[in-house]
């Protein structure tokens, strides 16, 4: 049970607008809408922002049984395999370098383009880096990394896999460090205000800096097959829901140029796609892993040089 005092019906956070349609999708007290004015999805009514950075801090966030993850350390080997394919995906694209040698970050795809055996270089900016399993993952290609979480007990874990690690929010690091590139893996979802979060990160880029957002997708096919059991619903956490064309025109109204795709191929056991949809599975198959194209769209952009 939520109390009304701490429910907010917020206009459409991409145009403003404040007539919405019908209710799409139904997770009492919340609502899944989309604005009349833009077709942009969003939840409303949506818990207050200060009642959600406050569970996001919480010690239970990442281990626990309620909002968050049930284990986000169990996860560990799928996401890191997940991260080393993608950071491979950046550095085929100039975003990032990729040494030719070993070392975290290790991929066995080293002739995705013309970046391959580029020496790592640049320094990497995470928002929401949790336990730092990207981090890690991309000191092989960036030669500076630090990381953002509002859970302390997620940045004591990360803090041995980056450089520095950030209480807090992208405020809490200084515009005056600017980075070469800025991601954030499965956050932009969370932002109230994406384009205010957006036009921040910005300022933390070096002009001709990269930055890098992946999030649910919302115009995949998994929403539309699954409907209201789509995971990555998960009310009150996830308040905003993208497709390629919202997250491109984010970006482009807050200046950035070179908008371009990167794929993004997750990779999920059997026992978490079992414990999303109910199935049960025999518990010698429960750690076999599938890549599901489609979860996940990826855009990086360029900040226009000076």
């Amino acid at each position: 049970m939520v109390a009304e005092a701490a429910l907010e019906r917020p206009a459409c956070p991409l145009c403003g607008a404040a007539a919405v349609d019908a209710l799409r999708y139904r997770f009492p007290p919340y609502g899944v809408v989309r604005c009349r004015g833009c077709g942009f999805w969003y939840l409303n009514p949506r818990l207050r922002e200060e009642r959600m950075r406050d569970a996001y801090a919480h010690d239970s966030y990442f281990e626990g049984a309620g909002v968050g993850y049930r284990s986000y350390l169990a996860q560990e080997p799928t996401l890191r395999l997940t991260f080393r394919r993608f950071l491979a995906e950046l550095a085929a694209r100039g975003i990032c370098g990729e040494p030719s040698g070993g070392g975290a970050g290790r991929t066995a795809r080293r002739d995705v383009g013309p970046a391959a055996g580029r020496a790592a270089s640049g320094r990497l900016l995470e928002i929401g880096c949790a336990y730092g399993f990207f981090l890690e993952e991309a000191r092989a290609s960036f030669a500076w990394c630090a990381g953002t979480d509002y859970s302390p007990a997620a940045l004591q874990m990360a803090r041995a896999r980056a450089d520095r690690v950030y209480l807090g929010g992208v405020e809490a690091v200084a515009e005056s460090e600017p980075f070469d590139c800025v991601a954030c893996i499965h956050v932009v979802e969370h932002v109230y205000d994406p384009r205010r979060f957006v036009a921040d990160l910005a300022a933390r880029l070096r002009p001709g800096g990269w930055i890098v957002l992946a999030t649910p997708n919302m115009g995949g096919p998994w929403r539309p097959l699954m409907g209201r059991r789509w995971p990555f619903f998960k009310a009150p956490e996830h308040v905003t829901y993208f497709d390629r064309r919202s997250l491109a025109r984010v970006l482009a109204g807050c200046g950035f140029a070179e908008v371009q795709t990167v794929p993004y191929a997750g990779l999920f056991s059997l026992e978490m796609i079992a414990e999303k949809l109910g199935w049960k599975v025999p518990a010698l198959a429960r750690r076999l892993r599938l890549r599901l194209p489609g979860t996940t769209i990826a855009l990086a952009a360029r900040k226009p040089a000076a």
